[in-house]
C-alpha cells in the first residue's frame, strides 16, 4: 500500500509504500546529501520526529535513538515503514539536507 508523508519543515509530501522504508521513499525528492550509504541504522544521521500517523519499526541502536526519543517519536528514518500518511520533523544532521533550498 502506497502512503503520503509530510515533511512539516519544507511542506514538502512524497510517496512511500508500506514495504520500503521513509528514507527509501525521502530519497526520491532527489535531494543532495539525504544519506543513502548506511540504511541499517548504524550511522544515526536519518533522525526524524514522527508528528502524525502510524509507522511500523525495525530494530534501532540505543546509541542513536534512546528510549526517551522513541517515546517523543523521533526515530531512524531508515528503519521505520509506513502504515498510514505520516507527517515527519527532521532531527539534527538531516535538517541541513532536507530543509535547504532544492539546487543550492
Amino acid at each position: 500500500m502506497k502512503y503520503d508523508v509530510l515533511i512539516e519543515d519544507t511542506g514538502e509530501h512524497y510517496a512511500c509504500l508500506d514495504s520500503e522504508s521513509v528514507l527509501e521513499g525521502m530519497a526520491r525528492l532527489g535531494r543532495r546529501g539525504i544519506p543513502l550509504g548506511c540504511r541499517g541504522g548504524g550511522c544515526g544521521v536519518c533522525k526524524v520526529q514522527v508528528t502524525g500517523g502510524e509507522y511500523s519499526r525495525q530494530a534501532m541502536s540505543r546509541q542513536h535513538v534512546d528510549a526517551d526519543d522513541l517515546q517523543a517519536g523521533v526515530v531512524l528514518a531508515c528503519r521505520i515503514s509506513p502504515c498510514s500518511d505520516l507527517c515527519v520533523r527532521v532531527v539534527g544532521k538531516l535538517e541541513k539536507a532536507v530543509c535547504r533550498e532544492p539546487g543550492a
